[in-house]
């Protein structure tokens, strides 16, 4: 029982580094706690004497616990419905209080979690585990099943998109940004006159979400901002952003990317709208936040 005490005890001096590493690669704290969980299992499973660097093992095991779960994630090709951010799992020896949970967004950035959520499951754990926590691409290597020389191929090109610049090479961007960004107020407000002030008449708005009764296409100012009005409790989650090169919009609660929209604008009007949610070609945006 000592024994498994002491054990105890030297995972929790880990606990909020592992937190901070599983948050990183998931974006959820709902999903990173179950990861952190995970981890205490294997290692109440394992024989304590033959780990040499405790830390580095259990970062090693957490790292290889969220690939299992990003890979899950694409697998099921999952699309998350839930508009609330994920409340953290609570455990009796270390609760997480609201403050705590907003500390830990606030250190890994909305703008990072989202660039991070269109890289692969392999780039991500790259890019976090190297470029935040310096593990060795060796190491790195042996738990997404690369070469040391591939693995710091995908850090790179994971370093690339998450360091991608936010400055618009087109100048017509700044007056795309004043609509979209009026757009973005009339939503947050519920104000369907406002919306329709920046709406074309014959506005086209097509979206690739394949569910019974969701019309792949609407058009119609008044039509689609009678919807966008009723879908504005998820403003709060939603941010300016360049999508491809282009100012758009992403929706994100709890910094995973469920939607990205892009316009086209003319006469100062919206006249088209393309709203992105197939996880699959989420993955494949160049996303980078604006400020808001």
């Amino acid at each position: 029982m000592q024994a498994q005490d002491w054990l105890a005890n030297r995972f929790e001096e880990n606990r909020s580094h592992l937190r901070g590493v599983a948050y990183r690669m998931l974006g959820s704290v709902n999903e990173a706690d179950d990861a952190v969980q995970e981890s205490w299992l294997r290692l109440s499973r394992s024989d304590p004497t033959k780990i040499e660097n405790l830390r580095g093992w259990l970062t090693t095991v957490v790292a290889r616990v969220c690939l299992d779960m990003l890979r899950s994630r694409k697998t099921r090709g999952e699309e998350s419905l839930d508009l609330e951010v994920p409340k953290p799992v609570v455990d009796s020896q270390n609760e997480n209080s609201p403050e705590d949970e907003a500390l830990l967004a606030d250190s890994v950035g909305l703008a990072l979690l989202v660039v991070l959520d269109t890289l692969t499951p392999a780039e991500r754990i790259a890019f976090v585990l190297h470029d935040t926590f310096a593990v060795s691409f060796d190491e790195i290597g042996s738990i997404i099943g690369r070469s040391p020389a591939a693995t710091r191929q995908l850090a790179s090109r994971a370093r690339r998109r998450v360091h991608g610049t936010t400055e618009a090479p087109n100048p017509n961007l700044h007056s795309q940004r004043k609509i979209i960004d009026a757009f973005l107020r009339a939503l947050r407000a519920g104000d369907f006159e406002g919306l329709l002030a920046v709406l074309d008449p014959d506005v086209l708005v097509r979206t690739d979400i394949a569910r019974p009764g969701v019309p792949k296409e609407v058009r119609g100012a008044r039509t689609w901002a009678s919807g966008a009005v009723a879908f504005s409790q998820m403003a709060r989650f939603i941010q300016p952003a360049i999508v491809n090169g282009t100012v758009g919009l992403v929706v994100a609660p709890g910094g995973r990317l469920t939607r990205a929209l892009t316009f086209n604008v003319t006469n100062d009007k919206i006249d088209q709208v393309e709203i992105t949610a197939d996880p699959t070609r989420l993955r494949e945006l160049e996303v980078a936040i604006l400020e808001d």
